[in-house]
Order: C-alpha cells, then sequence, then structure tokens
C-alpha cells in the first residue's frame, strides 16, 4: 500500500529495507509522518502504532481519510484544471491557521472537502509550497519559490499519485483501503517529542522508531512547509541517548556525513530525485539511513536501490 500523493523526501523506496531491520515488534512510532511511506510498507500490521506530522494540511489529510475516507474520495474527484489548482491554493493558504488550532483542540475534527483539495493539488502542483499561508510573504514580497509556484502549470505528464492514469478510476477504493489500514493508527498533530515520550515508548514492548526530520545541511532547499535546519541534531541526540535501550530499534534519516553516530549501521542508498533530477540533483545519491545497535541484521538487500 502506498500514499495517494507524493512526498518530497518520501522514503517508499527503502521501506523493504527498513523492516528487514526493524522486525516484528510491538509498537511503531513514526514522528515525522509526512506520506506515511514506512508504515504504509509495513508487511505485517502491529498492535500499536503512533504517526505525527507538524504540518496540519497533512494531519488532517490522514485524520479525514481515516474517519471519512468516501467524502475525501468525493471531494478529491475532479479533472486537473489550472485556474482551479490556483485558485485552491490561495483558498486553502488562508485557512491554515484555522484548521491547524481546531485540529489541535479538537481530537474529532477534521474537514474532508479540505483534504480531497489539499491532496488533489498536492498531486497537480509544480514545487513544494502547495497551500502554503500567505504569511509566508516577507515584507510583503513572497518567496521566490512561492512566486514560481503561483505562475506555473500543473503536471501534464502521465499524472502524479490519485491523478495518475493506473490511479484516477479508483479514489474510493484507495480511499477505503488507506482507512482500513489506519483503523487503530493514532495520528497526533505538533512537535515530534510528544510522541517520543516515556508514555508512548515504554508501556509497549519492543519498539521500532522511524525518524525522518528535515535534514540539517546547509545545501538543502527549503522543501517544507514547517522548516527547522535544527531538529534534526535535537533528534540525533536523542538517538544517541537512547540507543542502548534494548526496547527500542531506531532507524534515523540524513544526508552523508550528516551525523555522527559511533555503533550504529549506516546504509547508502539513491532516492528518487523527482524534477530535482533534471537539474543534475546530486543530493540524492547522499541519502543515508543510520541503524541502532539494537536493530537486527538483514538477510538481503533490494539491490537496485542501494549504492553499495
Amino acid at each position: 500500500m502506498i500514499a495517494p500523493f507524493t512526498y518530497f523526501g518520501g522514503k517508499r523506496r527503502i521501506a523493504e529495507l527498513v523492516w528487514q531491520r526493524f522486525g516484528p515488534v510491538n509498537n511503531f512510532v513514526e514522528p515525522f509522518a509526512g506520506s506515511l511511506a514506512v508504515l504504509l510498507g509495513r508487511p505485517k500490521y502491529g498492535s500499536i502504532e503512533t504517526v505525527n506530522d507538524l504540518n496540519g494540511w497533512i494531519t488532517n489529510f490522514w485524520r479525514a481519510v481515516k474517519m471519512a475516507p468516501d467524502l475525501v474520495a468525493k471531494h478529491c474527484d475532479r479533472p486537473v484544471n489550472e485556474i482551479d489548482m490556483h485558485a485552491i491554493h490561495e483558498y486553502l493558504g488562508q485557512r491554515l491557521d484555522d484548521l491547524e488550532g481546531r485540529l489541535r483542540h479538537d481530537p474529532y475534527f477534521f474537514d474532508a472537502e479540505f483534504a480531497g483539495w489539499w491532496v488533489w493539488g498536492q498531486c497537480c502542483w509544480i514545487g513544494d509550497d502547495w497551500a502554503s499561508p500567505q504569511s509566508k510573504a516577507k515584507n510583503g514580497k513572497l518567496p521566490a519559490t512561492h512566486r514560481k509556484g503561483v505562475g506555473a502549470r500543473p503536471h501534464l505528464g502521465r499524472g502524479s499519485g490519485i491523478n495518475s492514469v493506473e490511479r484516477r478510476t479508483d479514489l474510493d477504493k484507495i480511499m477505503q483501503d488507506l482507512a482500513a489500514r489506519l483503523r487503530f493508527t493514532r495520528i497526533c498533530c505538533g512537535d515530534w517529542t510528544r510522541v517520543c515520550s516515556y508514555s508512548t515508548l515504554d508501556f509497549h514492548g519492543l519498539t521500532a522508531i522511524f525518524f525522518d526530520p528535515p535534514y540539517a545541511v546547509k545545501n538543502r532547499a527549503d522543501c517544507y512547509m514547517k522548516e527547522s535546519r535544527t531538529v534534526a541534531i535535537d533528534v540525533a541526540k536523542w538517538c544517541r541517548e537512547n540507543e542502548n535501550n534494548p526496547k527500542l530499534r531506531i532507524a534515523l534519516c540524513g544526508y552523508e556525513g550528516e551525523h555522527d553516530m559511533p555503533g550504529w549501521d549506516c546504509v547508502a542508498w539513491s532516492a528518487d530525485g523527482g524534477y530535482g533530477n533534471k537539474s543534475g540533483n546530486q543530493n540524492r545519491h547522499l541519502e543515508r539511513i543510520w541503524f541502532s545497535p539494537h536493530c537486527l541484521k538483514p538477510v538481503t538487500e533490494p539491490k537496485a536501490q542501494f549504492l553499495f
């Protein structure tokens, strides 16, 4: 099962390797959820799963799919239309702050219409600032990435995510299958530390944690709505402090040389790269994933995805 939208930095290509290293665990935590690539790639569901993301659009989408898949499918079932894309981009951007506030204060709240519009646009939009709030503007001037997106056309190839040729006729089934998969998954919206506390980890036996924070490297362009250049450093510190806990199997993503993790296994892999490939994106070959000492050793590794 895969996410119905593309997402910068998604880890679907390495989900198989991650679960080889994690093995069967009682509890799984994904503090930077994004497209839920690793959770959806889990070969066998566990009894306890918790995911979290600071981005309200992502949290609202997963919560709405879990609670009202048919409504989400209804609202994302629309043809690709450039004028609609820009109108919805502006409309949603003006309402993000209110949406996030309601998500945090009401555990039952979700907006299925917004979820459908957001995932539709996420699959149309070329760039990294879909449905971003106008408050990102500085001195009355929008960032270059936003201005570029406003004038951009939608994807005109075979389509992306739910707008792809293969998937656009099965929206009801896609959303219903995702709802069934997420039935018992807890979905949080907030800081990553909230799902890495004693109550989340220590009561549930053997636990796997997959960390994929925004990378703390200088040559990385802004690519997330909730950006941070320091959170990865804090995450790495937390990993080192908890690496000797026999109940924890931890995976940490980053670029080559980003983290110093003595005693951890470091695996190099090559990301898809997306549109960056057309401009000679070499960062995709710098992808690394560190596995803590209590992770399992794999019998085999998917050869096509790795550098060595």
